[in-house]
């Protein structure tokens, strides 16, 4: 009972600081399994045994050979095509949402979400449709797809684990398809005929509307009479302590976009700077700059803020990214990684000014001048997504072998683990490492490709998993249930599950529910006397229905600055879908997975 009452409390805890969201969920769950191990709810020697566990493996496997084929750009070229067909919003809806959900069954949902993202931008700006119309479809396909395979999400793997504690085997790669595709069929189906009707509509956007950065942006002139003439960008600061964001100097009409902070002014110099009113005022008041005319709008001032070695991005940042949280000044964008903010966006709202100081939160649009040569390497390393059409990371050049090798390696392995030959974690470790021997990627990039957060995290829950079966903690909750098995049939107890299920991964991670849920839903199986596989496969779907809010998936925290959506715009479109597969989902898995 003591040490029930323990994983209760830790559980609680860690659900309350999920929920809160001040403190990253690897943290949480890696403080919960230490409280677990000093308590001596788990031994020492056990208390790391999650990150052997062969769901984390096939998790870091999966990530790895995903970035090997968004590098190779053999995905790109399948994508491409969304662009063109019938113009009607409903095909374009249902296209992007079949390749979406296509890609997320075989490799990582976000990753699958990185790929055609950009390209559902396009397709919006160029049939004139609000992107929040398409955005928020794209991220459920990329949950919706997960459904479909051993590997399309992670609750997939750790409840296909939790098949071994009743005696069985691990569920096969497909096992899950049957009942994945129905749901994903029918969700599709739902969302392009009539779903995306009640999806909000927000403004586009698109650099033009996103960013007013014309109001601004100013030209200055470097005179002869002026003090900076032979002085430094840095000097503005040193000299006269005014912090001014150089975007482009014009010299000779010769650009230099993103100058660096030695660069020296000369005579007849222009420069694009951004500032506000009463900030330019002062700085041609100290510096002798003379104000050149009107401000640019948008258009007139895009061709000065890139050029053939600088690029003007937009990306969303990723809940992993390491600027959440911390500010430009703190983690040195500038002199680290060659990128100069030029603005921020969050919730539709842009900020121009003291960015310096601008903490960072997953999900914010950033407007960056970035070398065209580090661009991809950029998107890595920040932890971010790029909101424009992909293709810096295509080589014309290439070899054939080069572009379709990854994909040839993926698919052998798929094969490996379907017909039994290998298990799913010795197959996509191997083509993982065989990735690297092939130098199809480097070990640079083998290690990028990994979210350690969510490794971090995984391998810190599923201890408590454990914790929450050896204590007796999943025996208590499910005869607590079990009192309403007198009133309500099998197959309702199925449905008050996976409800649970839901609203659990809506608030916290798909894979904390999915740790939480499966002990309980192999207890409340034993104690019916019925068949685990339904209730696993309930918690697995369950797990993966995060379309109720932007916090319950990565996916719906990265459209929601791009799509302009609010926190309350997900559950419009969101209920209808969790109520569709209570509806039909609960009839396939037992009509697949019988009591």
């Amino acid at each position: 009972m003591y040490q029930q009452i323990i994983v209760f409390a830790v559980i609680i805890i860690t659900l309350l600081l999920f929920i809160d969201g001040r403190v990253r969920y690897e943290f949480v769950s890696l403080l919960g399994l230490i409280i677990l191990s000093i308590t001596g709810v788990i031994s020492p020697e056990n208390a790391f045994s999650g990150f052997s566990h062969p769901a984390i493996i096939t998790v870091a496997s999966v990530l790895v050979i995903s970035s090997a084929l968004i590098k190779s750009g053999v995905v790109d070229r399948l994508v491409i095509l969304l662009n063109k067909g019938p113009e009607g919003i409903s095909f374009k809806i249902m296209s992007l949402m079949v390749v979406t959900a296509i890609l997320s069954a075989f490799m990582n949902n976000v990753g699958a979400l990185a790929l055609i993202m950009p390209i559902a931008i396009r397709v919006a700006k160029d049939g004139k449709i609000s992107p929040s119309k398409l955005l928020m479809p794209v991220a459920f396909a990329s949950l919706l797809g997960g459904m479909m395979t051993a590997i399309g999400t992670p609750p997939n793997l750790i409840l296909s684990n939790y098949r071994t504690q009743i005696g069985s085997h691990p569920f096969a790669f497909f096992d899950f398809l049957p009942v994945g595709i129905t749901i994903t069929g029918i969700g599709i189906i739902l969302t392009a005929i009539f779903g995306w009707r009640l999806i909000p509509t927000r403004k586009s956007q698109d650099g033009e509307v996103l960013f007013n950065i014309e109001d601004y942006l100013s030209e200055v002139v470097v005179t002869e009479n002026s003090n900076m003439v032979g002085k430094t960008l840095k000097d503005f600061y040193e000299i006269y302590k005014l912090e001014v964001n150089v975007l482009s100097i014009i010299r000779n009409r010769q650009k230099i976009v993103a100058p660096n902070a030695d660069e020296q002014l000369l005579i007849g110099d222009v420069l694009l700077i951004k500032s506000v009113s009463s900030e330019l005022t002062e700085l041609v008041k100290r510096t002798g700059l003379l104000l050149k005319g009107a401000k640019l709008d948008y258009l007139e001032s895009v061709p000065f803020l890139k050029s053939d070695n600088f690029a003007l991005v937009e990306v969303v940042l990723r809940e992993d990214s390491f600027l959440v949280g911390r500010t430009a000044f703190d983690t040195k964008l500038r002199n680290r990684f060659n990128v100069n903010l030029v603005a921020v966006s969050r919730k539709g709202i842009s900020s121009f000014v003291r960015l310096k100081t601008f903490r960072f939160k997953a999900g914010d649009i950033l407007l960056m001048q970035v070398p065209t040569s580090i661009l991809q390497d950029t998107y890595s390393k920040l932890g971010c997504l790029p909101l424009a059409e992909r293709g810096v990371g295509i080589d014309v050049n290439s070899s054939k072998e080069k572009v379709y090798m990854p994909l040839i390696i993926f698919i052998v392995s798929i094969i490996a683990t379907t017909i039994g030959l290998v298990p799913v974690q010795i197959a996509f470790s191997f083509a993982a490492v065989l990735l690297v021997l092939l130098k199809i990627i480097t070990p640079r990039e083998f290690y990028d490709a990994i979210e350690w957060p969510t490794i971090i995290m995984l391998g810190s829950l599923l201890p408590l998993g454990d914790a929450l079966r050896i204590s007796g903690g999943s025996e208590s909750i499910a005869n607590v249930l079990m009192k309403l098995s007198v009133f309500l049939s099998p197959p309702m107890m199925l449905v008050v599950l996976m409800i649970l299920t839901m609203i659990l991964t809506n608030l916290i991670s798909t894979s904390a529910s999915a740790v939480l849920m499966g002990p309980i839903a192999l207890s409340l199986s034993q104690a019916m006397k019925v068949s685990a596989d339904p209730f696993l496969m309930s918690i697995s779907v369950a797990a993966s229905s995060a379309f109720l809010t932007p916090i319950g998936h990565q996916s719906n925290m990265l459209v929601m600055g791009p799509g302009g959506y609010k926190f309350t715009d997900y559950w419009r479109l969101g209920l209808p879908i969790s109520i569709l597969i209570l509806i039909v989902g609960t009839p396939v898995i037992l009509f697949f997975w019988p009591l």
